[in-house]
């Protein structure tokens, strides 16, 4: 969506919350075992991203790095997106204990311009407590919606709330569609066409190179196969891949190791 459409579509990022301790996942029996299972078993072949097999020493709450990134955007909102990322790639793909400072302060620092140690100072500030909560509220409000009816809420806490990656696409007269949970992109291409069928778009790539051209984080194999398919048609992975290694062998990408896959980058 962010090729096709490019700034054309302004994201807002809320975060979920979910747990503030580990004891809420001890209880339900929700293992570092188990969660990694549950990585390689369904996401992995289902969504194609790189995830590590090395379970944590205890099981990880998501409430600190949620914060994490609540304070990035209060402190330097242009980086509020690479910083979600980094925390993706750094709770998916590394063993490292995803809710203690000293992990989540190694892997923001890996974000170019980004102050990491400043962003996790500000963790239990009142201004970032406040913006947290405000956010925690905001997908609690899930009851009555499409993304109910669909049967991709949850209701873990309370009240009803949006799962991850719920996507709501509101336009500047207040006109709103919904695609709640895991859906495929040409759900949410289906939303923007209704929403906006003038809407400029920018057709796929032929070429890995172009996609990696225009975002500088780099993309994993399953992102630039994602990129590179036209509308209607499964992302071919094995041919992105062998195209990568080709530019790669040339010394026109570079290859990062990421999990068990690769973040690949223009040279």
């Amino acid at each position: 969506m962010r090729w096709r459409f490019g700034d054309r579509l302004r994201w807002r990022i809320v975060v979920i919350g979910l747990s503030e301790s580990r004891e809420r996942y001890a209880r339900i029996g929700y293992t570092p075992a188990r969660m990694v299972q549950s990585w390689l078993g369904r996401f992995r072949p289902q969504f194609g991203m790189p995830f590590a097999s090395s379970p944590r020493p205890h099981p990880a709450s998501t409430g600190r790095a949620c914060r994490a990134i609540v304070a990035t955007r209060l402190q330097q909102p242009t980086l509020e997106w690479a910083a979600l990322r980094a925390l993706q790639f750094g709770w998916f793909c590394t063993d490292l204990q995803m809710d203690e400072d000293d992990a989540l302060r190694e892997v923001l620092s890996a974000v170019p311009g980004l102050d990491a140690r400043a962003v996790i100072a500000a963790l239990d500030d009142s201004a970032v407590g406040d913006a947290y909560e405000s956010d925690r509220a905001a997908t609690r409000t899930a009851a009555g919606t499409p993304t109910e009816a669909q049967g991709k809420s949850a209701k873990t806490d309370g009240p009803v709330r949006y799962t991850a990656p719920s996507v709501v696409f509101t336009t500047a007269d207040g006109r709103t569609l919904e695609a709640g949970g895991f859906q495929s992109v040409d759900a949410y291409d289906v939303c923007v066409a209704n929403l906006d069928p003038g809407l400029p778009r920018r057709a796929a790539p032929d070429d890995p190179l172009d996609a990696l051209a225009a975002f500088e984080h780099g993309l994993t194999t399953q992102e630039v196969a994602a990129v590179m398919a036209p509308p209607l048609t499964v992302p071919d992975r094995p041919a992105a891949l062998a195209r990568l290694v080709e530019l790669a062998a040339e010394g026109r990408v570079t290859r990062v190791p990421l999990g068990d896959d690769a973040l690949w980058r223009a040279a």
